[in-house]
């Protein structure tokens, strides 16, 4: 096959340039200490090529003073060793055929201060709990944006939604020269950013935004990154304009994409935009949905879960951002501002237009009670089109008067504008034939929720052993979805005896029925708490807790039918709702963290009073109680860079109103809710273990993970169904839900020019719910597999070789995805740069009854000369031509897979001037 002779092509020049790199080079190590005979870890060693100035090699001493460099056999080096608080060394050092050993000792120097940075050239150097990168040593030629930097940096990596990972941990935050670029996320910053303009990436560990924290609370999952720009980019404006044309299986294409960026010590403005339809996606709804700006949990130490769940009518979201057809419009902006010293303020605006249309083919099997057994099948084409309007809006202000205060204030605004037209082909099965049918189903979706998130913190340090720390933020939803179906058949007919005659809507027959729904839900919901600390010694703290939760929402609906003659029929009084329900948690905590040796503890708890409040139907329902959550924090750490980390927490779960209401509400087509007022609260017990080791010497980082949860009386569906069509109402099941997932990887940067890292990721989880009254048991197992190893040359083709198994288990049937990849980039001539990347897709089921092969060819040719501000690009996008692609998914009650349409063989030629 065409793709298998790719890859050995691929595979055999990696491995020639492996062997070449291997060839030709001698070993100098030893161990680096001070004048008291003691290793000193955490020195840097870097050997410079006395006749290219080139950094040849470089070297970090593990926790023995232990260093190692691959140095060029017959070559003359400077060789440099220097450590914080201590003089620098310089050794002049002629290598020839045989290896080298030498202990090397540094002595004292009032001159050398803490604090300084001493070497500038390392490629990766640490001081304290930040890592720092020197970006010139990773860059080869071909990288134009921050994420292709990133990417070739060890221990870093980034995945497709632009999310960055060090070390295995989440990077919450991306600043550039200390000022936040549009807090909350990071794609657009690694998206977007010009890689000449990144001098250094400095990955800021144990991360807390307030200096009073640090220490004080358990900071050792916070990462966070800052972007120091080159010198010839401060107090100046930068970025590009780029235009593109091109042509596309029926039509041409076009492309605008300009960016502006100016940073100076006082103000930070930033200018981002992007006009196309060729399908690239600067900020999808799955961005909008997930963008915090900034804005955290702060009630996760309070034991309590109350989540404002989401009224989205169940938008169709993109796999893996395409489609049939995308056409976007995208403009950003994000500025930081200091009046003064002691007083900073930001903020952004985002804003998205975007028209999507999908096809789709859908094959939906329906279990039985026995959760393996197919009783039914439903096969759906469909087209769809959506028109999506997204709007973002924050401004944040902090005020540091003096080192004991300081106030923050952050409001963040989301407003959105959703539209979807779907026209599909519903083709059902069973297993008695006679009852298979066929009919046109019409929906529409619309939508303008809007949502205002304002956050208030004040921090006060009254003296070395006194903090305390007030926090309380506001939640404001307005959610007002609308849902039309039109169908030949009717979807909840008078259900017959044993099934319950009250929850029958009372359709009217029709030609073709027309349903409709409204829904009118508002949220109001203010946290607020107030920490104290108190240090009873330098490795000991007491952190007394006082908070409250209090939410107040109202939930109203309406399912009315349209008849044939235009006139309206407002169903029977079930078909309605009209909702109150009030929560609140008044708590106290208490915590005790204290160090003994290598160990930190942090156990404690919480004693919370709960009341709820619900009024519908006529009636009103009150609810107090009672209870106390534990929780436990230990951190092992085993090495300077080595930890082992524990956490137990004990959590109530309370559902919003929506779980609530019970009048009828439609989720879909064929699917009806109906909520359920006496829901009690559910208990969740989460234990995870995390390791974690990064390793300077030999750059190697290895993480692993695992987590079990198990929620007792979960909140949980009791489903009716007719056909392919189901009646849900919530209750609380006997029988717990459980989940075990882990994760692990191994990474490793070797020879200075290679990276290789495996992955495993594995989630086991089991639910239980109800079937026409039996209970139900069902479980999967997703297990995630990948390795890769790429190269990192400056003067030879780079090459990067990823295969990636995924195996999704639902019960009686299992989906397999096995996906290698080649990418290949080549910086040469000092002026051309090809890029091109190739991904091969093998989707089956267990049955082998459902099986798909595909495969995506992308390739890129730039020309701009070094220094040049014109750049000339080519580039094409599935130039295989591929039609559509696959995906699946488990709901508890069936399982789905799709096949859906893709954008064909695009072919651009565009133009981008730097600044």
């Amino acid at each position: 096959m065409v793709h298998s002779k790719i890859q050995k092509i691929f595979f055999l020049l990696f491995l020639l340039v492996t062997t070449l790199s291997f060839s030709q080079n001698i070993t100098f190590q030893g161990i680096v200490k001070d004048t008291t005979n003691a290793p000193l870890e955490m020195a840097n060693v870097m050997a410079v090529n006395q006749v290219t100035k080139a950094v040849d090699s470089y070297s970090i001493t593990n926790d023995k003073g232990k260093f190692q460099l691959l140095l060029k056999a017959n070559a003359t080096y400077s060789v440099r060793f220097s450590f914080l608080g201590l003089k620098t060394k310089n050794l002049t050092i002629a290598t020839k055929a045989e290896d080298i050993s030498q202990t090397i000792t540094l002595n004292a120097d009032a001159t050398e201060l803490a604090g300084v940075e001493i070497v500038r050239e390392m490629p990766v150097s640490i001081k304290g709990d930040t890592i720092i990168y020197n970006a010139d040593s990773f860059k080869t030629g071909t990288e134009r944006k921050l994420e292709d930097v990133l990417k070739k940096l060890p221990g870093v990596t980034v995945n497709a939604d632009g999310e960055v990972e060090v070390e295995g941990k989440k990077v919450s935050k991306l600043m550039v020269e200390g000022k936040d670029f549009f807090d909350g996320d990071t794609k657009l910053g690694v998206k977007n950013i010009p890689a000449d303009a990144i001098d250094k990436v400095q990955v800021l560990r144990n991360y807390n935004e307030v200096g009073a924290l640090k220490g004080l609370e358990n900071n050792e999952d916070n990462v966070a990154m800052n972007i120091k720009l080159k010198s010839g980019k401060k107090n100046f404006w930068f970025g590009d304009m780029t235009a593109g044309v091109g042509v596309g299986h029926t039509e041409s294409r076009c492309e605008i994409n300009p960016k502006l960026f100016y940073y100076s010590p006082k103000y930070s403005i930033n200018l981002l935009s992007n006009f196309n339809n060729i399908g690239e996606l600067p900020f999808t709804i799955q961005d909008y949905f997930k963008f915090t700006g900034g804005f955290k949990n702060m009630m996760k130490k309070g034991g309590t879960n109350f989540n404002i769940s989401s009224n989205d009518l169940g938008i169709s979201l993109l796999r893996n951002n395409r489609a049939k057809e995308i056409v976007t419009k995208f403009g950003a902006t994000n500025f930081s501002y200091n009046p003064i010293k002691t007083l900073s303020i930001s903020g952004f605006a985002i804003l998205s237009a975007t028209e999507t249309d999908l096809e789709t083919k859908n094959q939906t099997n329906f279990l039985g009670q026995d959760a393996k057994t197919i009783v039914s099948s439903e096969n759906r084409n469909e087209t769809t089109h959506q028109k999506s309007n997204l709007g973002l809006y924050k401004l944040s202000g902090t005020y540091k008067p003096n080192a004991k205060l300081q106030l923050d204030y952050d409001v963040l605004a989301k407003q959105s504008k959703q539209d979807e037209n779907n026209n599909a082909l519903q083709k059902t099965f069973f297993q008695n034939p006679i009852l298979n049918n066929s009919q046109s189903i019409f929906t529409n979706k619309n939508q303008n929720p809007f949502s205002l998130n304002q956050n208030f913190n004040a921090y006060y340090t009254k003296n070395d052993k006194n903090v305390f720390a007030l926090e309380v933020q506001h939640l404001y939803q307005n959610e007002n979805p609308f849902y039309n179906a039109n169908l030949k058949t009717n979807p909840f007919p008078d259900n017959p005896p044993p099934f319950d005659q009250s929850e029958n809507l009372g359709f009217q027959n029709q030609s073709r029925y027309d349903i409709n729904q409204n829904r009118l839900v508002k949220t109001n919901k203010i946290d607020s708490k107030l920490d104290y600390y108190y240090m009873v010694n330098p490795k000991s703290n007491i952190n007394v807790t006082i908070g409250n939760t209090y939410s107040f929402q109202s939930f109203n609906s309406d399912i009315f039918q349209i008849l044939d003659n235009g006139s309206i029929d407002n169903l029977k009084s079930n078909s309605k709702n009209q909702v109150q329900y009030n929560f609140n948690d008044v708590f106290l905590g208490l915590h005790y963290k204290f160090l003994t040796g290598k160990f930190t503890f942090n156990p404690g708890f919480s004693v919370h009073k709960y009341n709820t409040y619900n009024a519908q139907l006529g009636t009103k329902e009150n609810n107090d109680f009672y209870r106390v959550l534990p929780d436990v924090y230990a951190l092992y750490q085993i090495k300077k860079s080595e930890t082992l980390t524990y956490n137990y927490v004990l959590t109530t779960d309370f559902t919003d109103i929506n779980k609530l209401a019970e009048g009828s509400v439609l989720s879909s087509y064929n699917s009806l809710f109906k909520g359920n007022r006496d829901l009690e609260n559910a208990l969740s017990h989460t234990h995870s273990l995390r390791y974690f080791k990064y390793n300077m010497f030999n750059l190697e980082n290895i993480f692993a993970n695992i987590s079990y949860s198990r929620k007792v009386n979960p909140v949980k569906n009791s489903s009716t169904f007719i056909g392919i069509n189901q009646v849900s109402t919530a209750i609380n099941s006997n029988f717990a839900d459980e989940t075990i997932s882990g994760a692990a990887n191994y990474g490793r940067s070797f020879l200075r020019n290679y990276k290789a890292s495996l992955t495993v990721a594995e989630s086991w989880s089991k639910f239980n719910n109800v079937q026409n009254n039996l209970p139900q048991s069902s479980e999967s197992f997703i297990q995630n597999y990948t390795v890769k190893a790429s190269t990192n040359y400056k003067n030879l083709p780079n090459i990067e070789i990823g295969y990636n198994y995924l195996v999704n288990d639902y019960q009686n049937t299992k989906f397999y995805t096995k996906t290698p990849s080649v990418k290949i980039d080549y910086y040469f001539l000092d002026a051309f740069s090809f890029v091109s990347e190739y991904e091969f897709y093998n989707y089956t089921n267990n049955t082998k009854t459902v099986k798909n092969e595909y495969d995506f060819l992308s390739a890129s040719l730039i020309y701009q000369k070094k220094g040049g501000k014109m750049e000339y690009k080519i580039s094409g996008t599935n130039l295989l031509n591929t039609t559509s692609l696959n995906d699946d998914s488990f709901s508890q009650f069936s399982t789905r897979t799709s096949q859906y349409t893709v954008q064909p063989r695009y072919l651009i030629f565009s133009l981008k001037y730097n600044l």
